[in-house]
């Protein structure tokens, strides 16, 4: 008997410090989802400014020919995909859901697929379903290190473009999870390149909030050229930090699985002990009782 209470004394231990884990992991998921919510939140009055400085630039652009946007997209075969996934587990379905939306959407458009995956885990999903896998990022670990993801991928991206491969690409596309209400989220994605004429037609229709239009210095191309490059920033920021928002919410469901599952095992557990308990007791009251009874009889 005191063996068995003392293994489940040892499993109510081990029990207790893993629920110990697993809250405190459920508090830093809740802490990130509210930090990457926040950025995305933060980027969008910095969406709206830039938004609104495309759209003047191509309203003037309009007007005057010689300060038409240098846009263009070159002869090519292959489909671009930047995939963000996950570097961690403990995610439940979080890689396979984006992974799996990636590859149907991509099986759709004609030519091959060349994917830049954000996350270990994604790429081998990726590899798995027989994408081209060109290159690999880590994933942030934080909102602060989004910028210098971000940026990389834009190096990376003038680089490949600088050795001429940039025209192999007829779209570049990103896939990613979006956070939804309860812990919830769904796989999106969206066409980030070409920058083609309905996108500029999209732009020039916001109308300007003043009443007073503003000019665009130097037939604007220094101004455009710097705009498009903070378009595609917002496009990859808002991307990466919508998937780490997911993960973080995917990551707190499983954690709260797990608390269930451990709180469970814990009443079991202290149930059992107590029945061993009371066993034990019941067992001494009646060598007890008998033992009175044997030397009470005549």
């Amino acid at each position: 008997m005191s063996d068995g209470l003392a293994a489940l004394r040892r499993k109510i231990a081990g029990a207790g410090d893993l629920h110990a884990v697993v809250r405190t992991m459920k508090a830093l998921a809740a802490s990130s989802i509210g930090d990457y919510e926040r950025s995305v939140l933060a980027l969008a009055d910095y969406d709206r400014t830039v938004s609104l400085g495309l759209s003047e630039c191509f309203r003037q652009a309009r007007a005057d020919p010689e300060a038409a946007p240098p846009i263009a997209a070159g002869p090519s075969h292959a489909v671009g995909a930047i995939v963000f996934g996950s570097d961690q587990g403990l995610v439940g379905p979080f890689n396979d859901v984006i992974a799996e939306h990636a590859v149907r959407t991509l099986a759709a458009r004609s030519g091959a697929a060349q994917v830049w995956p954000v996350g270990e885990r994604v790429q081998a999903h990726l590899k798995d379903a027989g994408l081209e896998v060109l290159g690999t990022y880590a994933v942030p670990g934080s909102v602060e290190a989004i910028t210098p993801l971000v940026a990389q991928i834009q190096i990376d991206s003038e680089a490949r473009r600088a050795r001429g491969g940039a025209g192999q690409i007829r779209e570049v596309l990103v896939f990613h999870n979006r956070p939804l209400a309860a812990s919830l989220y769904e796989p999106v994605d969206q066409r980030l390149l070409p920058l083609d004429a309905a996108w500029q037609h999209s732009l020039a229709a916001l109308p300007w909030p003043g009443k007073m239009l503003p000019e665009v210095m130097e037939h604007g191309a220094t101004t455009l050229r710097t705009l498009i490059r903070e378009y595609l920033f917002i496009s990859l920021f808002r991307a990466c930090a919508e998937s780490l928002a997911s993960e973080n919410a995917s990551r707190l469901a499983a954690m709260e699985r797990a608390d269930r599952n451990i709180k469970d095992l814990l009443e079991n557990l202290h149930g059992r002990i107590h029945r061993q308990r009371q066993s034990a007791i019941d067992e001494e009251l009646f060598d007890v009782t008998s033992g009175y009874e044997a030397l009470a009889r005549p």
